[in-house]
């Protein structure tokens, strides 16, 4: 039996967000698992039985020189863009290997500080760029501002150094994320959540008006419970609103609901209708919450593949609710022990997220995990749990796949 490339590599990712707050495609971070040399063309093979025309766009960003050479060597026009550390070019192997790459047709990435881009010659073998801004470029994009209609071009020192039509990372600030994207960024790598975050502190946190909508909507065409269910968990706020309604004394139900999938079947679609028109005036419109959303999902469909609960759906819905609850702390600002008792919910749920401990927590910690760049802590907690390292590479892998962009519609 031919061994698969994903049992030597350890994943992880980042998604990347557009100007209008929607993920654009998703950053790969990939490690040599073993001193064993990687079959790139294995993996690059694997990622496009995975993809299809709706999955994002990749940014795969090796994170060895070994990884990165054999890529550049052996994958064909058309592959997914492949990340190179700007530092890495001193390398003259991979220098060469870049212009015979760029050469081939290759979509290439720079990968470093705004300050040190590369010369001429050599940026002409990129496509674009993920770039980090210095704390001095960061304050120099502050003081820019938006300028009003009508008032004198600012003079060249004011000039914003955000270059348009490239990727950006590691911004932390709401202000300095909305002027990358403002001025035309093509993508952030990540997002400034604990920033937005704190920046909308006075104000309670509320569902989203786009989600109630669609929710309304499909209630009104007289869809499925299935997916009323899946419209519903794509908002934290709205699925952990609905079942501290649904357990309220208001409903005078004789035995507690801890499940969205319950809830829904004991209130019935006019009531629920009635519910989310009561919530529909007072919901949040406020687009930078969206990364912050959508990213949570991502986590709790990573978390119940991780699990692999099978066939078992109501036991998938409760490892789903779980991971999508995981993060309500920073959300309502309060402790997650607190938000959590409220609501009747499986001991399970509250082991794994507030005591890290029961079923679920090594799977919920690898999501977790996965967000990130640090290989040292996956190959940990799979050692800890016993995880297999394909196993979780092929669930990252497929959860990644399954998600949408928008993507231009083509010229008449």
């Amino acid at each position: 039996m031919v061994q698969s490339v994903l049992g030597s590599l350890i994943l992880g990712y980042r998604p990347l967000w557009n100007r209008a707050r929607k993920l654009a495609g998703v950053q790969l971070y990939v490690h040599n698992e073993s001193s064993l040399l990687v079959d790139a063309g294995h993996l690059l093979r694997t990622l496009a039985e995975l993809w299809s025309a709706s999955s994002p766009p990749l940014l795969i960003s090796p994170q060895t020189h070994q990884l990165l050479s054999s890529l550049l060597e052996s994958a064909p026009r058309g592959s997914p863009w492949i990340e190179v550390r700007g530092d890495w070019l001193n390398d003259s192997t991979i220098f060469n290997q870049v212009r015979a790459a760029h050469r081939r047709g290759l979509k290439l990435v720079w990968r470093g500080e705004i300050a040190n881009l590369p010369p001429a010659e050599v940026a002409r073998c990129f496509d674009n760029s993920l770039l980090t801004l210095r704390a001095e470029d960061a304050i120099a994009a502050l003081q820019r501002g938006p300028q009003q209609p009508g008032t004198p071009k600012p003079p060249p020192r004011n000039i914003s150094p955000i270059l348009a039509g490239q990727m950006y990372e590691n911004v932390a600030s709401r202000a300095l994320m909305e002027h990358c994207l403002d001025n035309n960024a093509l993508a952030l790598a990540g997002w400034p959540t604990e920033d937005v975050l704190y920046s909308m502190r006075h104000t309670p946190q509320q569902p989203s008006h786009a989600v109630i909508h669609r929710l309304m909507k499909a209630i009104d065409h007289e869809q499925s419970l299935e997916t009323f269910e899946d419209i519903m968990s794509e908002d934290p706020i709205l699925s952990y609103r609905f079942m501290i309604y649904t357990n309220s004394a208001a409903l005078g139900l004789r035995t507690g609901i801890d499940s969205l999938r319950r809830g829904m079947v004991m209130m019935g679609y006019e009531s629920i209708q009635r519910w989310l028109s009561d919530q529909l005036p007072h919901s949040c419109t406020e687009p930078n919450m969206q990364p912050i959303r959508e990213s949570m999902v991502m986590r709790a469909r990573l978390t119940t593949l991780l699990l692999n609960p099978g066939v078992e759906n109501e036991l998938r819905r409760e490892i789903y609710l779980c991971a999508l609850l995981s993060q309500m702390d920073e959300l309502l600002r309060e402790p997650l022990g607190t938000i959590l008792h409220r609501i009747p919910l499986s001991e399970r749920i509250y082991d794994a997220t507030v005591l890290h401990t029961g079923p679920y927590a090594p799977s919920l910690q690898m999501a977790c995990a996965l967000e990130n760049d640090d290989a040292s802590v996956i190959r940990r907690l799979c050692e800890e749990h016993e995880m297999d390292l394909e196993e979780v590479n092929r669930a990252l892998l497929r959860v990644l796949s399954d998600l949408e962009v928008e993507r231009p519609a083509p010229p008449r």
